[in-house]
C-alpha cells in the first residue's frame, strides 16, 4: 500500500475509534509524537495512549487534505467542532514508523469538555 493509503485507513480506524487496529498499523517501536503531550514510544503504548482517549472524548477526523511524498503522508483535518491539525506519518513496509501531530490542546480540552491539565 502507499503511505496515503495507509493514512487512509488510519482515519477509517480511528473515526471508528478502534485503538487495537490504530496500533496495528504501526511498527513495534513506533513513536507517536503530538506536539502538545510527550513522544509515546512503542506500539502498546501506542494502543493504551489511543484507548484511553477514546474512553475520554468522541473524536473525529475530518480529512481536508493529504499529501503524499515518498515515504511520508501529510494530512491537514479538523473536527466537527471547528479544531484544527496536521498530522506527518513516516511509513516503511506498510507501517507507521514515526508519528507527529499538531494542533491545539488547549482548545480541544475546552471543546470536549475535558479538565485542563
Amino acid at each position: 500500500m502507499t503511505p496515503k493509503e495507509i493514512l487512509e485507513k488510519w482515519v477509517d480506524l480511528f473515526n471508528a475509534s478502534d485503538a487495537a487496529g490504530l496500533a496495528e498499523l504501526y511498527t513495534d517501536d513506533a513513536v507517536n509524537h503530538q506536539v502538545a503531550n510527550d513522544p509515546i514510544v512503542g506500539k502498546s503504548a501506542i494502543y493504551t495512549m489511543l484507548s484511553n482517549e477514546f474512553s475520554a472524548a468522541k473524536m473525529v477526523c475530518i480529512v481536508e487534505n493529504i499529501f503524499e511524498d515518498g515515504e511520508w503522508a501529510i494530512m491537514e483535518w479538523k473536527d466537527p467542532n471547528g479544531l484544527r491539525g496536521c498530522g506527518f506519518f513516516h511509513i516503511v513496509n506498510d507501517k507507521i514508523i514515526f508519528q507527529r501531530g499538531y494542533w491545539d490542546k488547549l482548545s480541544f480540552l475546552k471543546l470536549q469538555g475535558l479538565p485542563l491539565v
